[in-house]
């Protein structure tokens, strides 16, 4: 498997095209559970396959290099990525998961997404796994399937690269107390510790969707809530954790906070931090994070690096 530092591309994978669709690239045929059972017993699926299974069902929406990168991290054996890939396919066509590809103007994905099939739920729940799946969550829009792509990769950058990486969470949950809702984070969040002191990173991934703007503005609404009524262990942080945007490009970057100054949804008790996609791939993440400050004597915002140590490499 290529190594992220190798990946030489310029446009994020998990970006929006114009004119992009979900297509299906699964098996449209009947199996039953007793074929399935066959297969078990005769060691066909076994409990790689298992394993397999537990990963998606975590990450809803996942792509084969990232199922590998948490395969590895785990220390679970899988050969190669081909050896993966036809364990995939046997998944695939016994009806446990199913698969798509996005496909546009520019042509086909380079990239297949994995997610559950009934199948699949039976499977997990027979192990007493928790699956909360159904049918209806494989009839997401591009866009959120994107954004939850592009938290895998944030999440799987940490994991991998970070030293004061503690743990993982792919879908929080938070309160916004005054509105009265729970929310989540699109894209998951990291905890780092050192020194025994801790700090988590909530990454809400940003697409440039239809009406994406009044999206970003309902959501840090909601935000917004949440840290200017912020009191220790409010949706179980003891310490406020750091909200960081996930989005296209760097011009995109631009754009969101753009979209939140002219709302006026700035949150006066904590940074808002971005990053893109791309930056995920770097060796180190110290400096993959930016912010931006005003500039008095301008009264322009301009673009400033955040040197994190916190981040610093394995």
């Amino acid at each position: 498997m290529i190594e992220d530092n190798q990946i030489e591309a310029k446009n994020s994978p998990f970006a929006m095209r114009q004119g992009e669709v979900k297509t299906f690239d699964g098996k449209d045929r009947y199996v039953s559970m007793n074929q399935i059972i066959h297969k078990i017993n005769m060691g066909h699926i076994n409990d790689l396959h298992f394993k397999i299974l537990e990963i998606v069902n975590e990450f809803e929406f996942i792509t084969s290099r990232q199922l590998c990168q948490i395969l590895d991290w785990k220390k679970i054996e899988y050969k190669t990525q081909d050896k993966l890939n036809n364990k995939l396919e046997q998944l695939v066509k016994s009806k446990i998961l199913t698969r798509y590809y996005f496909s546009s103007e520019e042509g086909k994905g380079i990239y297949r997404i994995y997610c559950l099939e009934k199948m699949g739920k039976y499977l997990l729940n027979s192990r007493g796994i928790e699956c909360k799946w159904q049918p209806t969550d494989n009839t997401k829009p591009v866009a959120m399937i994107k954004k939850r792509l592009a938290g895998n990769q944030a999440i799987i950058a940490y994991i991998r690269k970070v030293k004061a990486f503690d743990s993982y969470t792919v879908k929080p949950a938070l309160q916004a107390k005054t509105l009265g809702k729970v929310f989540k984070p699109t894209a998951g969040s990291v905890k780092l510790t050192k020194n025994n002191k801790s700090i988590v990173f909530l990454f809400e991934a940003v697409r440039r969707e239809d009406d994406w703007e009044k999206k970003l503005v309902e959501k840090m609404k909601l935000y917004k809530d949440f840290y200017e009524n912020f009191q220790a262990m409010d949706s179980g942080f003891m310490t406020m954790p750091q909200l960081i945007f996930i989005c296209e490009d760097d011009k995109h970057c631009a754009e969101t906070f753009k979209t939140i100054i002219t709302n006026k949804l700035e949150i006066s008790n904590i940074k808002l931090l971005f990053t893109t996609d791309l930056k995920q791939n770097e060796e180190s993440l110290v400096k993959t994070l930016i912010e931006f400050k005003l500039d008095e004597a301008t009264n322009k915002y301009k673009i400033e690096e955040v040197e994190l140590k916190l981040l610093e490499s394995k």
